[in-house]
């Protein structure tokens, strides 16, 4: 086991649990119920606070503020939590929020995600594998990011919105309501524009499986009855698994909307 490098200026609280390996650089501030899993790395001038969990070999770098309370007028200083997965790189000047007790008490990050420069996720919200959010992006309270999403860079995500696998968002959009997997959205406004292809093929997915999920948006866009009816029809018409997890997505418990095409 390599033993963890601390400068000697940070200042790591009693109680704070440092894994092997790691490096706290200058200036850095790790809380009393912080745990730093094995070869996590901080930058210069890092604060880690709030019972918070930072999972192997991930990165924050100089600035970033994690683990600090919900900016949400309802917390009342609850015992809440901040988990974050292994070898998420954080850039500068991101903050991540502890949940909130009436949102399920955990803000939740997955593994591999980048989250570049000034960009907030807040208090409980969900995010998942390999998610990129953009520079100055915003996912708000209870928001849940499902695998494989990029969030462009000055895009707003609004409370209680679930945004589905491999869907993209473009720059400078504002997101209010769900977004079906593997789409593409943009616009001020959040436009549902069509489907994320350049991401299903760099992913490899199968050309009859990009055919299915196209009929099936098609379907969505043109076919009779409300968007749920529509929806509902696809469950028994395709085989498709990736049209199925759209189904599932359409179907599944919401707070919001959803975007429909267009």
């Amino acid at each position: 086991m390599t033993a963890p490098v601390i400068h000697p200026s940070a200042v790591i609280e009693a109680g704070a649990q440092v894994g092997p390996g790691c490096v706290i650089g200058p200036f850095c501030h790790v809380g009393s119920h912080v745990v730093l899993a094995e070869g996590v790395t901080l930058k210069s001038h890092v604060v880690i606070t709030g019972d918070t969990h930072i999972g192997a070999h991930s990165t924050v770098f100089s600035f970033a503020v994690i683990g600090e309370i919900p900016q949400d007028l309802k917390f009342a200083g609850e015992r809440t939590s901040l988990r974050i997965g292994a070898r998420n790189r954080i850039r500068e000047h991101v903050t991540m929020n502890t949940g909130t007790s009436g949102g399920g008490g955990v803000t939740r990050i997955g593994d591999d995600g980048l989250f570049m420069a000034g960009c907030h996720i807040a208090h409980d919200a969900q995010i998942g594998n390999r998610v990129i959010v953009v520079n100055g992006s915003a996912v708000a309270g209870h928001c849940i990011i499902a695998d494989d999403v990029i969030i462009g860079g000055l895009s707003g995500i609004h409370q209680f919105v679930r945004i589905g696998r491999g869907a993209i968002i473009g720059a400078l959009t504002m997101v209010t309501n769900d977004v079906i997997p593997y789409a593409l959205v943009q616009g001020p406004r959040g436009v549902l524009d069509g489907l994320n292809l350049v991401g299903l093929k760099r992913k490899g997915v199968d050309r009859a499986d990009i055919t299915a999920l196209r009929a099936a948006f098609q379907a969505l866009k043109d076919g009779e009855g409300t968007f749920l009816d529509r929806a509902r029809r696809l469950e028994t018409e395709s085989d498709s698994p990736f049209v199925q997890e759209m189904v599932a997505f359409i179907l599944g418990e919401t707070d919001r909307s959803f975007l429909t095409p267009g």
